[in-house]
């Protein structure tokens, strides 16, 4: 199990580095626009289209470093006044509740982005691009979230990581 959990952590830092590669390449390619649209008074065709797919792929395929740094938003009021035994058992039940989520929604966006492969989308704009490229960002980006939810389980359950991050330092 130390290999898997080893694993996912390291593929899921690669992926946060993937994501702040597809954030720094938008970055550039609004410079890019902004520079054909006001510089060159030429029409941009692909820009903005490119940007959005960028980020939302950065925000999905992020997901899974934010959650192996502790990146998110915590609300943990109840965990850091419960002793340790609730506080296990509510960890338990939060890591259960996320991976269901998690194995859900990895489902769902494989089925909608198999529906863009199969039915060949293109996007409404000039640019026309197939659909099936950006869209495979959501369950790539799921799945591996829900990987990632899985090892955090398997730490919480082997007594590796203390629930909620929580140390006895913390109380």
């Amino acid at each position: 199990m130390g290999l898997f959990v080893r694993s996912v952590k390291k593929i899921s830092v690669l992926f946060g580095y993937v994501a702040a590669a597809l954030i720094a390449l938008s970055v550039l390619v609004v410079c890019h626009m902004v520079f054909v649209r006001y510089a060159l008074n030429q029409n941009t065709i692909w820009q903005t289209d490119f940007v959005t797919y960028s980020l939302v792929a950065a925000t999905f395929l992020g997901s899974p470093f934010v959650l192996t740094t502790r990146g998110h938003v915590a609300v943990d009021v109840l965990p850091l006044y419960s002793g340790p035994r609730l506080r296990w058992w509510l960890a338990l039940f939060a890591a259960a509740v996320t991976l269901f989520f998690c194995v859900t929604m990895t489902v769902l966006t494989f089925q909608f982005w198999q529906e863009s492969w199969d039915n060949k989308w293109v996007s409404d704009t000039m640019w026309r691009a197939r659909l099936w490229i950006p869209y495979s960002a959501l369950p790539i980006g799921l799945g591996l979230l829900t990987l990632q939810c899985l090892a955090d389980l398997i730490g919480l359950v082997s007594g590796r990581e203390p629930p909620f991050g929580i140390t006895k330092a913390h109380r």
